[in-house]
């Protein structure tokens, strides 16, 4: 049984699909995520959505708004609301140059993926991003479609 466990906390590997899509990432940072204890439950069980998240800095400490955590299906009245704003943990230097990086037009947070670290612990990869414009969205879906090409002539 523990085998088991084990392996549904390391197969957690939640992606934000259209942040790539959509930034251009010019800095990754892994942070730490305070939950809940049906939140925690819902993450393991894979029930979240980044799509519409995004993450600011208030006061010194990073928070994300918009992160769907489904509520767990076991829990009591004593359930999670699932849009509601938690703290990222970070180091203080880290949270500098998010702040510096805030400071610059057009760049912003944005959450990338959710996992599970060895410890068990929920993380969250965020990064400093630039938002593409439109032709760069068109060149990435042709890089796209160029690597699918090569991928079916060799398979």
């Amino acid at each position: 049984m523990g085998k088991a466990k084990e392996s549904i906390h390391k197969s957690i590997n939640i992606l934000n699909r259209q942040a790539s899509f959509n930034y251009h990432f010019l800095e990754t940072f892994i942070a730490g995520i305070v939950l809940t204890g049906t939140e925690i439950k819902s993450v393991r069980q894979g029930k979240v959505q980044l799509s519409n998240a995004y993450c600011y800095i208030e006061d010194s400490e990073a928070w994300i708004i918009q992160m769907h955590i489904a509520p767990y299906s076991e829990g009591t009245h004593y359930n999670h609301e699932p849009l509601r704003k938690r703290k990222l943990l970070l180091k203080k230097k880290e949270i500098r140059k998010l702040e510096k990086g805030l400071e610059e037009k057009g760049l912003t947070i944005v959450p990338v993926r959710l996992f599970i670290n060895d410890r068990g612990w929920a993380k969250l990869e965020i990064a400093l991003a630039k938002g593409k414009k439109l032709y760069d969205k068109r060149e990435t879906i042709k890089e796209r479609d160029l690597k699918r090409e090569i991928a079916r002539e060799e398979g």
